[in-house]
């Protein structure tokens, strides 16, 4: 790719995540009961560990890293007396008011997770009056932390039973417990705290949610297919008009504009080898062009009839072939490439340049059923 092509795939990207809103969280919980654990095993970035923890209030701290549209308003001292626990419940309200009243939506505290540790077994008073009081200003969570063998069950229907004003319950263990070489307790519940903070968020927070958070890898898939469409049709309409395969070059622009637009999805940190990797795989431009040419055949047999007409349809499904193949190759790889890095393993460019080629032609072979939608994986 040349160098031309890499900024123009830059300028898209740093424009789509300019224009990305902010997920905003209060993470409310006692000292201990787990919230930087949940926090990093969560979302895609160890926010507690390198993120800057910056106090908003003498209870509150906001919590935020470049390049994660996400905002984490974390509490503390909640275990310590009566009078600074009402200070610290004044500092929350507070808060949540004053980002309603800057009216800029990226600045609303979108939820709270009320974070309980289930060993203790135990929700105090001045808890279940402040989820009481909190669920009035936004959607609440409780969040259970800490969950191990079957202990936690009882308390978890004892807090249900309360019947609190709250979105859900949520039992979780952020991170696996080694008992002993044969008994290890595997995490679990992170994906359902995904799916409920999601639907509490309005759309322009759930697409920075879906960017931030690392656990259910399916939104992004979900959310990057449909992505694609829009530049499927756009790319279908500019090839009605017939365009020599000399030509294909116009399709380019809009083929970079997806792949930026995909890897914001994704929230993969973009390396120039990396997007270098992916055009290379594909054979850029001149590889594009010559695919083109060699699935008209196959894209014939799906028109009836035959006519001028004819071969307007063919260029302009033949460019939206080619851009639904490259769109949701990337898909496919860049899923791969994720959850690579969220095991912390590590992923080369000449595997990327494999994988990204063989996912490409697959795609091409599908034809016309990538274009109806009934294969989109």
């Amino acid at each position: 790719m040349s160098e031309n092509w890499f900024d123009m795939f830059m300028k898209k990207y740093n424009e789509e995540v300019e224009s990305m809103s902010t997920a905003n969280i209060m993470i409310i919980g006692k000292t201990g009961v787990g919230k930087s654990t949940l926090i990093n095993n969560v979302f895609r970035e160890k926010l507690v560990e390198t993120g800057i923890g910056k106090p908003v209030t003498q209870h509150i701290s906001k919590i935020t890293k470049k390049g994660v549209p996400l905002t984490i308003y974390d509490t503390k001292g909640l275990e310590l007396d009566s009078e600074v626990q009402e200070e610290i419940k004044k500092e929350i309200v507070g808060q949540i008011d004053r980002t309603l009243l800057s009216q800029n939506e990226k600045d609303y505290i979108h939820v709270a997770w009320y974070c309980i540790n289930s060993s203790s077994n135990r929700i105090e008073d001045f808890e279940l009056e402040w989820i009481n009081e909190f669920s009035k200003k936004l959607p609440v969570l409780i969040v259970m932390t800490q969950c191990m063998g079957l202990q936690y069950k009882e308390f978890e229907s004892y807090i249900r039973n309360l019947n609190l004003p709250v979105v859900n319950v949520v039992p979780t263990l952020a991170e696996e417990i080694v008992i002993s070489e044969d008994i290890i307790i595997p995490p679990f519940g992170l994906t359902q705290l995904v799916d409920v903070t999601y639907n509490c968020l309005d759309e322009a927070a759930k697409k920075a949610f879906i960017n931030a958070q690392k656990v259910n890898l399916e939104k992004k898939v979900v959310a990057a297919r449909l992505a694609v469409l829009p530049y499927v049709s756009t790319n279908f309409v500019t090839g009605f008009t017939p365009i020599p395969f000399a030509d294909a070059t116009i399709l380019v622009p809009s083929q970079i504009a997806m792949i930026a637009h995909l890897t914001v999805i994704f929230g993969i940190n973009v390396e120039k080898t990396l997007i270098t990797s992916i055009v290379t795989a594909i054979g850029g431009v001149g590889g594009a062009t010559a695919l083109g040419r060699t699935i008209v055949a196959n894209v014939v047999k799906f028109i009836p009839g035959v006519g001028t007409a004819v071969g307007g349809v063919i260029s302009g499904t033949t460019a939206a072939i080619l851009t639904a193949a490259l769109g949701y190759a990337y898909i496919e790889v860049m899923n791969k490439i994720a959850l690579r890095l969220y095991e912390g393993k590590k992923i080369d460019n000449s595997e990327i340049i494999t994988m990204m080629k063989r996912a490409y032609e697959e795609q091409l072979k599908k034809g016309k059923d990538i274009i109806s939608g009934t294969k989109l994986k």
